[in-house]
């Protein structure tokens, strides 16, 4: 049986009274890339903020490779090797580049990290150009390879990635989609919200459907066909 990354059983969570998630099952499996879909309020973002320890889920549980983390705090989650990239990039526009990846150092549990400021760097050579210039100053793009590069260097076993072509000209989105690609191809472990559904099929290995907080449909991108009108239904147009 394969490995599973991270597993959701049975999560609900709520944002005060309001019952946000109910009762979400999925899992990622080690080495692949899954695919969570859904419209404007559908969840997505919330499973990211329950895996992460933002938001503590109310029923149910999480497990990453095998461990639970739902009870762990952010800090003990992120050290069992889960890395967030974030919606809107949250960069700390007031540090530099270098300073940005410096701050998320993590070593990987003792063992030699992979992902330093200099394999950053060699992945997206802008950023090498800019190490010394503030944040604030990068352009869409290059704030979201930095964000990227940020989570890197918590040397994850599981990559979380909050809509990353938000925002961004078609050939940054490529350029993006190129990285992930590659990150994949490393071994590493992803779950990607996207909102664009083409390039979810385009990348993932398996796909999961939120709607309303509930999983309406979930399978491989292969047995899914993405011109179900159940699939339209979900995500309108495709």
């Amino acid at each position: 049986m394969a490995t599973s990354a991270l597993a959701l059983d049975n999560i609900s969570a709520f944002y005060g009274d309001s019952h946000v998630l109910h009762g979400v099952s999925f899992t990622l499996g080690e080495g692949r890339l899954l695919g969570l879909l859904g419209r404007n309020g559908a969840g997505k973002s919330t499973c990211m903020n329950v895996i992460v320890g933002l938001l503590r889920a109310r029923e149910g549980d999480i497990s990453v490779f095998g461990e639970s983390v739902r009870r762990m705090s952010p800090e003990l989650i992120a050290s069992r090797g889960v890395a967030l990239v974030p919606q809107g990039r949250r960069i700390f526009r007031s540090l530099t580049v270098r300073e940005n990846l410096i701050v998320a150092t993590r070593n990987g549990n003792g063992k030699k990290a992979a992902w330093t400021d200099e394999t950053v760097f060699a992945m997206f050579p802008r950023l090498r150009e800019r190490r010394s210039q503030l944040a604030a100053h990068l352009s869409g793009g290059e704030q979201q390879m930095l964000a990227i590069g940020r989570a890197l260097m918590n040397n994850p076993r599981v990559l979380l990635m909050d809509e990353p072509s938000e925002g961004l000209a078609p050939q940054i989105v490529a350029e993006v989609m190129g990285t992930i690609r590659t990150l994949k191809a490393s071994g590493l472990s992803i779950l990607l919200v996207e909102q664009n559904p083409r390039l979810v099929f385009d990348i993932a290995d398996d796909v999961v459907i939120l709607n309303s907080g509930e999983i309406a449909l979930a399978g491989s991108a292969k047995a899914i066909n993405p011109n179900d009108a159940r699939v339209a239904q979900y995500l309108g147009v495709f």
